[in-house]
This record gives C-alpha cells, sequence and structure tokens, in this order.
C-alpha cells in the first residue's frame, strides 16, 4: 500500500565508460575478477516512481539523443528495476510494496555502459524516495551490490577504481571534465557471451588476477589530462568484442582518422567511445561522425551519480 500524499519521485542516474579494464581468468564461482577505472558520463537514464495500486510494474519509453529502441526489454519481475525495488521493500519491512516504475531510456541497451545498472540505481534511490524509508547512501549501496557488479557505481558516480567484480569502489577525486563522443550500434552484445568468447581466445595462457589498475590511467583520470589518458586507456575484452562483432573496428579506426586522441570499446561494447582533446574537438567529432551516418554523441564525465530529480510530492 503507498503511503498517503506521496504520489512520485523521479531520480537520473549515469551511464559509464571503462577508461581501463582488466580481465583475470574464470573462476570456479563463473565470474571474473577485474582492476576497472571507472568513469561516469552525462548521458543519464531516468527512473519515475508512481505509487501503485498492488505489485511492482515496469514500463520503458525510449528516445533521447541517440534514438534508443526499447523494443524486447523484460518488464517482468526478473527486470533488474522491477528486482531494486522489491529488494529495498524486503529490505525495509515493506510486504505489500506498489509502484509503477518508469524508465526511460537513453543509454545504449546491451551497450557496455551500464544502463540496466543506472536504471537499478535509480530505482534504489526513487523508491526510497516514494516510499519515505529514509536509507541512507551506505545502506542503499549494499543493497545495490547485490543487484550487479556495477549498479554500485551507477548511484555514486564520478570516477573510481573497481577491483572483485567490480563492485569493490575506491574513489577517485577528479580535477577536470573529459570530453568524449559515443557511437552506438544497432547490434547489441551479451555481457556473458563477451567475457565467453574472451576466455575461448585466451584458453591455455596463464592469465594473472588483477590487483590493481593502471596508476598512469589513474594519474591522467585524476588531472584530467586527455592526452596522456589516450595513451594509456585499455580494455580487455575489447579482442572478444570485435570479435563478435568486426563490423566495430571499421568505424574504431575511421574514428580516431576523424581527430579522436584515442577510441576504445565501452565494456563488453558494442557502444564505442572516443577521447578528445576537449569540448569544441568533441563537438567537431560528433560532427563528422554523424555526417557519415554514425549515431554518435558527445558527452563528458566525470558526472554526478543517482540523484533525485523530482522528489517525492506530498499533498
Amino acid at each position: 500500500m503507498s503511503i498517503p500524499g506521496i504520489h512520485t519521485a523521479s531520480v537520473s542516474a549515469p551511464g559509464k565508460i571503462n577508461v581501463f579494464l582488466q580481465v583475470g581468468p574464470l573462476r570456479k564461482d563463473g565470474y571474473h575478477s577485474v582492476a576497472s577505472v571507472y568513469l561516469a558520463v552525462s548521458l543519464l537514464e531516468d527512473v519515475r516512481a508512481t505509487a501503485g495500486q498492488s505489485g511492482i510494474t515496469v514500463a520503458v519509453e525510449g528516445g533521447g539523443p541517440l534514438r534508443i529502441p526499447v523494443d524486447g526489454i523484460p518488464l517482468g519481475p526478473d527486470n533488474l528495476v522491477a528486482r531494486a525495488a522489491a529488494e529495498l521493500a524486503h529490505r525495509t519491512g515493506r510486504r505489500d510494496p506498489a509502484v509503477d516504475l518508469l524508465i526511460t531510456k537513453r543509454v545504449p541497451v546491451a551497450g557496455g555502459m551500464g544502463g540496466g545498472s543506472a536504471d537499478a540505481a535509480a530505482a534504489l534511490l526513487a523508491c526510497n524516495s516514494l516510499w519515505g524509508t529514509g536509507l541512507s547512501h551506505t545502506e542503499l549501496a549494499s543493497i545495490a551490490s547485490g543487484l550487479g557488479a556495477d549498479v554500485p557505481f551507477a548511484l555514486a558516480g564520478g570516477a573510481a577504481v573497481g577491483l572483485g567484480v567490480g563492485d569493490q569502489l575506491t574513489p577517485l577525486d577528479a580535477e577536470a571534465s573529459l570530453h568524449w563522443v559515443l557511437v552506438a550500434s544497432s547490434i547489441g552484445l551479451s555481457t556473458p557471451g563477451v567475457y565467453r568468447r574472451l576466455d575461448e581466445l585466451r584458453a591455455g595462457r596463464n592469465i594473472p588476477e588483477p590487483a590493481a589498475a593502471d596508476p598512469r590511467v589513474l594519474e591522467a583520470v585524476r588531472s584530467g589530462n586527455a592526452a596522456a589518458l589516450a595513451g594509456v586507456i585499455h580494455n580487455d575484452l575489447q579482442a572478444a568484442a570485435l570479435s563478435l562483432a568486426p563490423q566495430l573496428a571499421p568505424v574504431l579506426d575511421r574514428g580516431r582518422e576523424l581527430g579522436a586522441l584515442a577510441g576504445i570499446v565501452s565494456g563488453s561494447g558494442p557502444t564505442l567511445a572516443f577521447l578528445a582533446g576537449g569540448a569544441a574537438a568533441a563537438a567537431d567529432l560528433e560532427s563528422a561522425l554523424r555526417a557519415e551516418g554514425h549515431n554518435a554523441l558527445a558527452v563528458h564525465g566525470p558526472a554526478r551519480g543517482a540523484e533525485v530529480t523530482a522528489p517525492a510530492d506530498i499533498t
């Protein structure tokens, strides 16, 4: 049952780029340890939580500058947003959670930018506001860690090092913005599938467990030094993603030819992220890529984590 007088709450949460990603060998539990440097960027997901009649419902709408299609997104109880709301209700003793959740997708679906994790983080914060449960950021982060490795970072935002399966976060104090151009793809790549392909490509090799992120990457992100970062960004999943989607390789090459300092597959892909020398260079690169038919968008980071954009209305 909803709280009388409280009707709706809206929250935004950012997508992310992995500016560094080292992946360890397959573990016995089926996961991989990683050393990752996350950067939240200014492409935001929105979740609106509205007091419902009974149960948890999920709806989704697409759009935004990248014109993200949303056909085929499962909207049942296994949707990460529904799971986030259900877990918050369970943790706070709410026996009959009644909430309608509307996701506005702007981050590419199955695109390697943590859009689903951003939705889950936004849903946690929106329901916390809607239901008046009053959980702290630390308590919400504890719930987030059980939902997925990227959810705690979407909640926190900014820049951070992720160890373990990516959920052991150490914030980075980034002093200046870095500017990027994203190129969304019409295909999707399954994150588990990309990891499986990586294991196949590395079969028989002795792969070390990642213990720390490259300190050169950390310094470049802290200082906002795009030129320095361009020489050290790295993604172990890139070879696997390009193996599964070889049509991405010419786009990576073309972005560099058009002026990008560096290009990288974002996470498990297929979204590509091109590092630019500044805001003007990013705008020029976006225009050049769009002129050639690519679905491109200039963004910057670090961006703030999940935040309430419209607090719960009380009448």
